[in-house]
């Protein structure tokens, strides 16, 4: 399967293994989660939500895809940023600071992101990290 349409950004074929990637383990798990994948600029490629999913984790699922797509890192970091007294970075526009949004880094360029939410931050990661699997190899 071809990766990206070039070397800057996902195909939709890549998309949809990563959110299926996903999917797989959250229902694994027995967990509702909203899946979002973007391209580097955090245009929204591919979005799914799994059946009784919170709504309001759908809007979440994409601000964290392109929290870690614009911002070149992991929501994460923002999140522990933040923990750790950098309380600027929450008036920071465009910014989600919540775990469970990864950057997708093929060859060491940042050519999309993805986001997940549903459950916990922490578990939010969890499935994000399992969806980035399906691109290794």
């Amino acid at each position: 399967m071809a990766h990206t349409r070039d070397a800057r950004t996902l195909t939709l074929d890549a998309a949809t293994a990563l959110a299926e990637a996903g999917e797989a383990e959250a229902k694994r798990r027995g967990w509702t989660i909203a899946i979002a994948v973007v391209n580097p600029d955090g245009g929204l490629i591919l979005f799914h939500s799994l059946d009784g999913t919170q709504p309001a984790s759908q809007d979440i699922a994409i601000a964290k895809a392109r929290t870690a797509a614009r911002f070149k890192r992991p929501t994460k970091a923002l999140e522990d940023a933040i923990a750790g007294g950098r309380q600027a970075l929450l008036g920071v526009p465009g910014a989600l600071p919540l775990e469970g949004g990864l950057p997708v880094v093929l060859a060491g360029v940042i050519v999309g992101a993805v986001g997940v939410s549903g459950m916990a931050s922490s578990e939010d990661g969890v499935i994000a990290a399992a969806a980035l699997k399906a691109l290794e190899g």
